[in-house]
């Protein structure tokens, strides 16, 4: 488990984190998500205490990262894609870093097999492609077969096999019992693969809810309703609270009451209804609903070249 408590980090007069509270618990895929700048990578680096808090705590399985004796054991971690010793090959490079918690060699082999590594690990770290290094990183990071895993951007770099692999990998890891927190700029692949999410925004915390309240509260409580007899059903509808539109004849959009009420009210009066939905947002509406005033840089439409020659 992760245990952050008013977590702050300033950088001189810029504070990148912000008073962070939260805890990531074991058996869920936990999504770390946010704007750029908005503190996820500096959050991740104090948890393993490469940046030191300004104020505030940080533990991981009940202790501070620097006071377990084996933190490999504990927390395995991939914050940098190229973080290996480019000289040296992708079986040294894991072998030394088995060295320094008393791993065997078949451990080492074990996530080797494990991430699809076994064609190439004698080749130099150097020459690997992004999505190489993303692998070979995963593989030190479960190398001590922690309870904890924290993985930046795993799936950077990785072509559609690689994606449905880690995709399954940090499922089976968490149905395992193990502490999952994983950061991703791919609002899609996070939507089928998180089943929790911590949402910050310059350094601050938005968010903390399960995927599944995320989506629905952004969605609100909108049902859309195709029916042959649309006025009819528009105007049994009509009351406080409730707002109707409707785009194209026969289909409505109906706010403020459920899906169930619509379809109760449509038997009451005989009218058929062809479609009955409750509408969800995707999980990229609701991450632009909930960050849309803490992003930190923002783009502005701008007139390329043809354009301005054709206006």
């Amino acid at each position: 488990m992760i245990q952050a408590q008013h977590l702050t980090k300033r950088y001189g007069p810029k504070t990148a984190v912000d008073d962070l509270s939260f805890a990531v618990a074991p058996g869920v895929v936990t999504g770390f998500l946010g704007p750029n700048g908005a503190g996820k990578s500096t959050t991740m680096r104090m948890v393993v205490g490469l940046d030191r808090p300004s104020s505030g705590t940080v533990t991981v399985n009940g202790k501070p990262y620097r006071d377990h004796a084996a933190p490999l054991h504990e927390v395995g971690t991939h914050l940098e894609a190229r973080a290996a010793h480019t000289g040296r090959s992708a079986l040294n490079h894991l072998l030394a870093l088995a060295a320094t918690h008393g791993i065997p060699r078949r451990r080492v082999d074990e996530v080797i097999g494990l991430v699809g590594l076994e064609e190439v690990a004698r080749r130099r770290a150097g020459a690997f492609s992004l999505g190489m290094g993303q692998r070979l990183g995963i593989a030190a990071a479960l190398l001590g077969d922690p309870a904890t895993i924290i993985l930046d951007e795993p799936v950077n770099g990785l072509d559609p096999e690689g994606i449905l692999w880690i995709r399954g990998l940090l499922r089976d890891l968490a149905a395992q019992g193990r502490t999952v927190l994983v950061s991703s700029h791919l609002l899609n692949e996070m939507a089928v693969t998180a089943d929790h999410v911590i949402v910050v925004g310059r350094g601050r915390l938005i968010a903390d809810v399960s995927m599944e309240e995320l989506v629905r509260t952004a969605a609100g409580n909108t049902v859309r309703a195709r029916s042959p007899e649309a006025a009819r059903l528009r105007d049994l509808l009509a009351g406080p609270g409730v707002t109707v539109t409707s785009s194209e004849p026969g289909l409505l959009r109906v706010e403020g009451v459920s899906s169930e009420q619509v379809g109760e009210l449509a038997r009451e009066h005989g009218i058929a209804l062809y479609e009955l939905v409750a509408e969800s947002a995707s999980l990229e509406e609701a991450f632009m609903e909930l960050t849309s005033g803490s992003v930190e840089f923002k783009s502005h439409g701008v007139a390329w070249e043809g354009q301005r020659s054709a206006a």
